[in-house]
């Protein structure tokens, strides 16, 4: 007789289990087993991470073999939970079936590339960012600055490439207390139509990169605008460029609007565990660490673009977006 899952699962079967994520209603929570990534890490264990930022094709077989170990239920989640206005966004916990940074890096890869093309990102020169947060830090961006509120704020804001989704996952960490992700859905902040209905918040703005992130470019978008997935924002408080007082208080006002918005909500991510965000309509960030000179986490980012396809092509897999 078929076992029924248990309340909270969406969906269940003897590789993977998705469930409701227990820090956000929006979220889908996934499981894998641990034999799935012992035998995923067996089969790729001959692709060194060098090779994967040299040859782009590699990343796509690293999703492929992750595919063929999951079934075509996993892919149909996934991507009808990303491209879904209710949710848009998943976590994956590998538990301990993993624990060294280069599994970690083809992993979190072999995910990503199930939804498309990671984009080149200049911070680190390849399609990852592996950057550690510390006690001190000279950095000229809050991204490293451990004790300072990461304030809310979508990813690819200063570049020209299309930034679709978002995935971070943790690697280590050592005497972190705080730190938490601090994510937000649009459609639950309650005062985005005071500033998504103000003309301010449909000009394009300039958003200009400081010197860590490598990218010089000049890059022009509207705060606000819409596409397939509805109402969606671009914005990040430290490079958004306003040219009048009237627009700088419009921003200050926004921001300090989303970060003390109910709908923004903490969540703890465990070592080996991904957060994966559809970037149009989420905001994220960080909590402060609290002050300890032997603090270490180590992160990773990818960002890209989905691949082509379309979210009514997706019809014929497990639906656990209702």
């Amino acid at each position: 007789m078929k076992k029924t899952p248990p309340q909270n699962n969406y969906y269940s079967n003897r590789k993977f289990n998705v469930a409701k994520h227990k820090h956000h209603t929006r979220l889908k929570s996934i499981e894998l087993t641990t034999d799935v990534i012992e035998d995923f890490l067996d089969q790729v264990k001959t692709i060194d991470i060098q090779s994967l930022e040299y040859v782009p094709f590699l990343r796509f077989c690293l999703a492929d073999k992750l595919l063929k170990s999951l079934g075509e239920e996993f892919f149909h989640i996934i991507t009808q939970t990303i491209y879904d206005r209710a949710s848009g966004g998943f976590t994956i916990n590998f538990n301990s079936a993993c624990t060294d940074h280069d599994g970690f890096i083809k992993l979190g890869t072999a995910v990503a590339h199930l939804l498309g093309a990671a984009n080149h990102d200049a911070m680190s020169g390849t399609f990852f960012a592996k950057f550690s947060v510390k006690h001190s830090d000279n950095s000229d961006s809050y991204l490293r600055q451990a004790y300072r509120l990461f304030t809310l704020h979508t990813d690819g804001t200063f570049v020209d490439e299309q930034t679709d989704w978002l995935l971070m996952m943790k690697f280590s960490q050592q005497h972190a207390v705080g730190g938490e992700s601090r994510v937000l859905h649009l459609d639950d902040w309650l005062e985005i139509d005071t500033y998504a209905d103000n003309p301010i918040g449909r000009l394009p703005f300039e958003y200009k990169a400081p010197s860590s992130k490598n990218a010089n470019d000049k890059v022009y978008r509207p705060l606000f605008f819409n596409n397939e997935f509805g109402l969606c924002i671009s914005f990040i408080d430290q490079f958004i460029q306003p040219k009048t007082i009237e627009q700088g208080v419009f921003l200050r006002d926004l921001s300090q609007s989303m970060e003390v918005s109910k709908g923004t909500k903490q969540l703890p991510l465990p070592i080996g565990g991904i957060i994966v965000l559809n970037n149009h309509f989420w905001l994220h960030g960080r909590a402060p660490f609290e002050e300890n000179i032997q603090l270490h986490r180590v992160l990773m980012r990818q960002r890209g673009a989905f691949a082509p396809l379309k979210y009514q092509q997706l019809s014929g897999g497990v639906n656990v977006c209702e």
